[in-house]
């Protein structure tokens, strides 16, 4: 990506990328993400809050793809800088982070295709950058954001003690081996693709999840029994253990991130002197292979009818292969850094979404549509049902329906 090219998932060269990786580890280990729970249940709850409080009618609908990406921009700030953005006190799901993060997924084409243009927008002032590229406007405002919390805590690194939470900064700004402090374009770098990746891939699964599961009544009242059946009192939060223990909401929550695939376009990687064979083929060192996770998760020999939404796949006794090709997070030394905090997160929104909420989808949806349907590859998926509205029903008519 040629806007963050010094942040770990960009690092080109192994020793980089693998000194970047033992700083940031500690703050995306299991232990680490179980001790900020907390955080993410309570953005969770503000959610689910608000949903129930403005959303409760035909009338009054959410588009829930940007509801989503509110509570996942939140929860990362939140998790990464102890300082949430606090998106989801906007009015109407509408704060312009959350929206320009996902215009900028939108444009990840050029970077891919046009490096230099990225190049130009650093080089040249603001206003002429905003008047020759005008969609950049939401590059440059979420830059200039995270210049600001950076600068901030460079220039004043006793703050770090007065947060709420441990931070990613904490390890950033003072490993105990000094050379590999990152510089200040580093710090930037790192900050912008945490919070787009910590935002974008959680937030399409739950967009992803939700919309086949309202589409077939059979998948959300499966999802909301096992739920009431585990976790009777609703009032009382459940934990991510276990909620990660609940056989159907597992097998929902896999099925939501095959079908939302993670990042469409092939992650390139270098074959070292150690790379066994790939393919059959012997490669030679430095070569450079690529494998797009949209061919592994709709691979029809691993995953049978693959563009249906199908949690039950997930319940056969032997899914070793089906696991061998299931990579939302890629694998390996290069697997994404934070897939702890995702499956927490992933746990935590559909668990308490589908426990307390009887979402309904605006208009006629007799038919049931189990497709996945089109997806641009924009790096990451652009999926062309995304802008769905739902609204919330009373708990009444929750309670009744039970």
């Amino acid at each position: 990506m040629a806007h963050a090219r010094e942040s770990s998932v960009v690092f080109s060269n192994p020793q980089e990328a693998k000194n970047r990786r033992s700083l940031l580890a500690p703050s995306f280990s299991r232990q680490a993400v179980m001790k900020l729970e907390y955080t993410i249940q309570q953005k969770v709850d503000q959610l689910v809050t608000l949903l129930q409080k403005y959303y409760s009618s035909p009338d009054s609908t959410a588009e829930i793809s940007i509801a989503y990406r509110s509570l996942t921009t939140d929860v990362v700030t939140e998790y990464c800088f102890a300082n949430s953005i606090d998106t989801l006190a906007h009015p109407n799901f509408s704060h312009p982070v959350a929206k320009q993060t996902r215009d900028v997924v939108k444009r990840m084409w050029i970077q891919v295709h046009f490096p230099f243009v990225i190049d130009i927008v650093k080089c040249v002032p603001e206003k002429f950058v905003l008047w020759l590229f005008p969609h950049f406007a939401s590059f440059v405002d979420v830059k200039a954001r995270f210049e600001r919390q950076v600068d901030s805590l460079i220039s004043n690194p006793d703050a770090l003690s007065t947060t709420d939470h441990e931070t990613i900064f904490h390890h950033l700004l003072a490993p105990k081996d000094l050379q590999l402090r990152p510089s200040r374009t580093s710090l930037v770098h790192e900050a912008f693709t945490l919070i787009g990746a910590g935002s974008d891939t959680v937030g399409h699964a739950c967009t992803v999840g939700t919309y086949f599961a309202l589409q077939d009544h059979s998948i959300s009242m499966r999802l909301s029994e096992e739920l009431r059946e585990a976790w009777p009192d609703e009032d009382r939060p459940m934990s991510f253990s276990g909620l990660e223990k609940l056989p159907y909401l597992t097998a929902f929550i896999k099925e939501a991130l095959r079908m939302s695939i993670g990042v469409i376009h092939p992650l390139p990687r270098i074959v070292s002197d150690e790379t066994p064979e790939i393919g059959g083929l012997k490669l030679p060192a430095g070569t450079v292979v690529g494998m797009s996770q949209y061919f592994m998760h709709m691979n029809p020999e691993v995953f049978s009818d693959p563009y249906t939404f199908n949690p039950d796949r997930w319940l056969v006794e032997d899914t070793s292969e089906m696991m061998l090709n299931f990579v939302p997070f890629s694998k390996g030394p290069r697997q994404c850094i934070g897939l702890n905090l995702a499956w927490c997160e992933l746990y935590l929104i559909l668990g308490n979404v589908f426990r307390k909420l009887n979402l309904c989808l605006v208009g006629d949806n007799e038919d049931i549509d189990l497709k996945l349907g089109k997806v641009p590859n924009y790096f990451v998926p652009v999926w062309e049902k995304s802008g769905y509205k739902a609204f919330c029903k009373s708990a009444a008519g929750l309670k009744s329906s039970e």
